[in-house]
Formats: C-alpha cells, structure tokens, sequence
C-alpha cells in the first residue's frame, strides 16, 4: 500500500525555522499536484502551499513570504521551508498528493499521517 511519509516536525521557538519533508513509499512512476494542509485544534483543516507539476505554487496568505514550499521530481519529495514561526503555526500538518501513478494503478487524493508542529512564545 502507498503511503505519504512525513518527517521534519517538532518543537521550536518563535522566529524558528523547521523543514517539513514527505515522500510516498511504494513505486512511484509520476506525481501530480502536491500540498500541505495543516490543522490546529479546535479549527478546520487549511491550505498551506501547492506546489504543482511544472514548480508553479500557491500559498496561503498567512504563510506568504515565510513559508516555501518546494519539490524535487526525482526523488518524489515536496518540502515545506518554514522560517519566521510564530505560536499561531501551531498545527498538525498533513501532506498530499493530489494524483500519482503507481506499479499498482493510479492513485487520487492521498493524505499522509500528519506530522506534529508546534512554536513556543
């Protein structure tokens, strides 16, 4: 089964930086759009960035400016930089694959496990 792994969470102090990272296990043959949400307790799931095939993205406004997200083709991997973390980033924060193809057929709307983010005052 193909899976999203997320690594690169933790505990940091405001005006820190972390480097969020997710690759899909199994074998891959292409990615489409790929995305980090994050959800903080208590609030609804939101975007954070997309990143699509040909490296155009999409941020949140919240994020703009502080947050890049990037993807390396050859390894399947996206990233989420995050610099200037404020206790508001607090959140989970879940990547996805909006459409792979894999050994196993295709794949729609995949959604990693989340990966724990949290910035202290």
């Amino acid at each position: 089964q193909v899976q999203l792994v997320e690594s690169g969470g933790g505990l940091v102090q405001a005006g820190g930086s972390l480097r969020l990272s997710c690759v899909p296990s199994g074998i891959i043959f292409t990615i489409g759009t790929m995305g980090w949400y994050r959800q903080a307790p208590g609030k609804q799931r939101e975007l954070v960035a997309t990143i699509f095939s040909d490296g155009g993205t999409n941020y949140a406004d919240s994020v703009k400016g502080r947050f890049t997200i990037s993807r390396d083709n050859a390894k399947k991997t996206v990233y989420l930089q995050m610099n200037s973390l404020t206790p508001e980033d607090t959140a989970v924060y879940y990547c996805t694959v909006e459409r792979m193809t894999t050994n196993r057929g295709p794949l729609l709307n995949i959604w990693g496990q989340g990966t724990q983010v949290t910035v202290s005052s």
